[in-house]
């Protein structure tokens, strides 16, 4: 099998298919919570997990979301008895592969095509974070909601007749907690976009109907899908 090419999810799904089953989560199911010991380093094959954290006052922060083949580590790597450093919630029903750190190490360790697709993967998953911080601090919450609407274009969007369906079911609440900031904010922003009809929402959905509105607000980058996604 030539693996150059291939991600490390996809080297991962090749190599541990065979000997660790398919699990079926439910929604709003928890697979770990902050500060639980890290055994396990996931697959997700099929649904939407949200990563994230609460606040000790409360509030929840949604660091990003996961779907269909995407890898979740959300430890330090090779560092004696770690621990999750957020939580992570089933937002639909779920097919996932659960593999052992130990058994996932190891292999990464021992086989250097593996080791170099992780690499890859760590240094996008490191300039998507630094991107979205930067979106957030420099844009405000306003701004910080439209980063957010471009970026589930880019993870979810589907080319629709009048704009781009962020296929994702979203409250309001998730929103807000996308951006740390409250829903009462969000909702008067969203309101704001629905009635310039830069936005619609229908069944929990969000279209997207003027996307150069939005990138132009915030002095968007164009960064690639790869980069600038909520992955």
């Amino acid at each position: 099998m030539q693996k150059n090419s291939l991600s490390i999810y996809e080297i991962l799904h090749y190599f541990f298919k065979k000997t660790a089953p398919v699990q079926k989560i439910t929604v709003g199911s928890v697979l770990f919570h902050e500060k639980d010991p890290a055994e396990f380093i996931y697959l997700l094959l099929n649904g939407g997990i949200a990563l994230g954290r609460m606040h000790v006052r409360g509030k929840d922060f949604i660091l990003k979301i996961v779907n269909n083949q995407e890898l979740i580590i959300e430890y330090q790597l090779f560092k004696a008895n770690p621990r999750y450093q957020f939580y992570a919630k089933t937002l639909t029903d779920c097919e996932l592969i659960a593999i052992k750190r130990e058994d996932f190490e190891n292999f990464v360790l021992t086989d250097p095509e593996a080791m170099q697709a992780l690499a890859t993967w760590l240094s996008t998953s490191y300039l998507k974070v630094q991107m979205k911080c930067q979106d957030l601090i420099m844009n405000g919450k306003k701004g910080g909601l439209y980063s957010i609407l471009i970026r589930l274009c880019n993870s979810y969007g589907v080319m629709t007749p009048d704009g781009i369906l962020i296929d994702m079911p979203l409250t309001h609440q998730e929103l807000a907690n996308l951006t740390f900031g409250t829903r009462e904010v969000i909702q008067r922003a969203l309101k704001e976009l629905r009635e310039q009809n830069i936005i619609s929402y229908d069944n929990q959905k969000f279209t997207i109907r003027n996307l150069n509105y939005l990138k132009q607000t915030v002095d968007c980058q164009n960064c690639s899908a790869e980069i600038c996604g909520l992955n």
